[in-house]
């Protein structure tokens, strides 16, 4: 049987609106701290512990991970992290070419980024029609084969987890 692999996808919690701050400076709110360590709390209460993170370069992605991290406690201290700025503005495409470069010994991948992007991303992995993907959803994607395989149409959506839920 081929082996499976679990995709998290989370977009970033809710980030300050702040005129003077570039787009891509712009930190979370208390909501979305909060927002941020409900995620890391679903995550590890459903054992979903992820190995690898790979994660925009902005600075409400990083907290938002931070925040995540945290309630992972040292789970989260031991997944290999890397931010990468090419996430800040990539469409879905190009989080799919991250994904397939993950290592395949990594079981579980954790990508945080940015709308609309994972959004599509885990529609086009999954055919699933996904009304909304609010800040801080989480979406479980399983892949079958190695990750250089991932590709539209190969994923089931396991969850979908949101805030408000």
């Amino acid at each position: 049987m081929a082996a499976t692999h679990l995709l998290l996808v989370l977009r970033h919690a809710k980030a300050a609106r702040e005129p003077a701050c570039q787009d891509d400076q712009r930190p979370l709110t208390g909501r979305g701290r909060r927002a941020a360590a409900a995620a890391g709390a679903h995550l590890l209460g459903n054992g979903l512990i992820p190995t690898s993170v790979h994660c925009s370069a902005a600075v409400r992605t990083r907290q938002t991970w931070e925040q995540v991290r945290a309630v992972l406690g040292e789970a989260g201290q031991r997944a290999v992290v890397s931010f990468e700025p090419r996430l800040y503005r990539a469409g879905s495409d190009g989080l799919l070419a991250v994904v397939r470069e993950a290592a395949d010994e990594s079981q579980m991948v954790l990508l945080v980024g940015h709308n609309p992007a994972v959004h599509d991303l885990v529609m086009d992995l999954t055919g699933a029609h996904v009304a909304a993907f609010p800040t801080a959803a989480l979406a479980a994607v399983r892949l079958p084969g190695s990750w250089r395989d991932a590709a539209p149409g190969r994923g089931d959506l396991i969850s979908l987890w949101t805030p408000g839920d």
